[in-house]
């Protein structure tokens, strides 16, 4: 009903109500991101591994922080989970979390701000001092009718930040999309990269550069030197390479000191959801992540790599609700492209029947005529029995990658049903039943 009244209503009048919600909630909650030096980070992938890194280091640097995003809020030590399967909370709620950390002492807020939250104004009204740019891929095309506006709602991120004295934006250089970012006319602006070369003409435009070299990833984390300074990290894969390259930058920023901010970010925790290594006591990886689109899974599955196993296995699904359902078939070409094993299943169907969603990643594995049902690709559209039929069939050596929930809390069905679900916990439980 609400989907259906919102269709009713023209485009710029709910433009106006999202913006007056926005200032509405400032209002009630006394701006208090003028109080704050609120850090926004926006992007495809590595939002939440970044939002996390720049809070763990700053915190473990002295300076009480506040955080918000996808998975989960943080306030100094304290942490808790995001229930509300929103990346961007909405106005009010977001406010509301605001004051807390002012109230707390806070100094920085470290705010993950989705395309979503930008074109509903969720991003007005807060006082940003800071944005950084991850990476951007295909992502919300049906939402915001074509890559250019999705783009462009990231885009405004930093020209909102452009408004200001002193704001500073930080950016993947190593990103063909960065120019538009760089483009726009921020006072103070840090670049990173691993691949300079491909695009070295961007990095030349800025005095912050910083050249990420000499990469070790291995099944403990990764090791690299940042502009010729050795940083260590336990969190796994290249993608958190570039996610801990925008925490320094961050760092670096506030004029924190390089060996804090080293001690700061081999300290830092893996997080819930994110590459998490599930250990049970078996005697093959498992490993649960977000990667519910075709470069974040392609990342994760060559990510796996680093256990060296003897197959590996992969549990997709795709997300439904008439999102982005070109990528459906490309997650499975995907799969089959990096797994020995592939089991398709269910994400968030929303008011999609499971199995059309499922059966549109299925056309795009089996698309390999090496491909075979019940041989080496299994359609189980209960996520729970798919997720236990993976961790039958692993034999000692080999790696189970289970994509697309990562750390969520909920599983979104028909009608706006949800149902608890905890993707790591749920592992857990089906390793030990097995061995029992």
């Amino acid at each position: 009903m609400k989907r259906f009244i919102q269709k009713l209503i023209p485009s710029f009048l709910m433009s106006w109500y999202h913006l007056g919600l926005a200032f509405l909630g400032a209002l009630f909650y006394g701006f208090p991101s003028s109080k704050l030096i609120v850090i926004g980070v926006t992007g495809t992938k590595g939002k939440t591994s970044t939002c996390n890194l720049i809070a763990e280091v700053l915190n473990q640097c002295g300076f009480k922080t506040g955080m918000a995003t996808t998975v989960n809020f943080r306030i100094g030590d304290k942490e808790w989970v995001n229930e509300t399967k929103q990346t961007m909370l909405g106005r009010f709620k977001l406010q509301k979390l605001l004051k807390r950390m002012v109230k707390e002492r806070c100094k920085y807020a470290v705010v993950e701000t989705s395309s979503e939250g930008i074109l509903q104004h969720r991003h007005r009204f807060i006082d940003y001092k800071i944005a950084v740019f991850t990476n951007l891929s295909p992502e919300h095309i049906e939402r915001h009718k074509g890559f250019e506006n999705y783009r462009a709602a990231k885009v405004k991120l930093f020209k909102k930040i452009a408004q200001g004295k002193d704001e500073i934006a930080i950016i993947n250089l190593d990103d063909e999309n960065a120019e538009h970012f760089l483009e726009v006319p921020v006072k103070e602006k840090y670049g990173y990269c691993i691949d300079c070369d491909s695009f070295g003409y961007r990095s030349a435009m800025l005095k912050n550069k910083f050249r990420i070299t000499d990469v070790e990833l291995s099944v403990q984390g990764a090791k690299f030197k940042f502009n010729g300074e050795m940083f260590e990290t336990r969190l796994l894969g290249e993608g958190n390479i570039y996610n801990a390259g925008a925490a320094i930058c961050v760092a670096l920023s506030q004029g924190i000191n390089v060996d804090k901010i080293k001690k700061a970010l081999v300290g830092a925790k893996p997080i819930s959801g994110r590459m998490e290594v599930i250990d049970a006591g078996q005697n093959f990886t498992a490993i649960v992540d977000y990667s519910y689109e075709p470069k974040s899974l392609a990342s994760a599955l060559k990510a796996i790599k680093i256990f060296n196993p003897q197959k590996i296995f992969v549990v997709v699904g795709a997300t439904g609700g008439g999102r982005d359902k070109w990528r459906r078939p490309v997650m499975g070409e995907i799969a089959d492209k990096y797994a020995d094993i592939v089991i398709v299943t269910t994400d968030d169907p929303y008011d999609e029947k499971p199995k059309d969603i499922s059966d549109a990643v299925l056309s795009g594995v089996l698309r390999n005529k090496n491909r075979a049902l019940k041989e080496n690709v299994f359609e189980i559209i209960d996520r729970r029995q798919a997720i236990k039929k993976a961790i039958e069939m692993a034999e000692p050596g080999d790696a189970i990658l289970f994509a697309g929930k990562g750390g969520e809390r909920w599983m979104n069905l028909a009608k706006g049903k949800k149902i608890p679900w905890d993707e790591s916990e749920i592992v857990r439980e089906e390793i030990k039943n097995h061995e029992i």
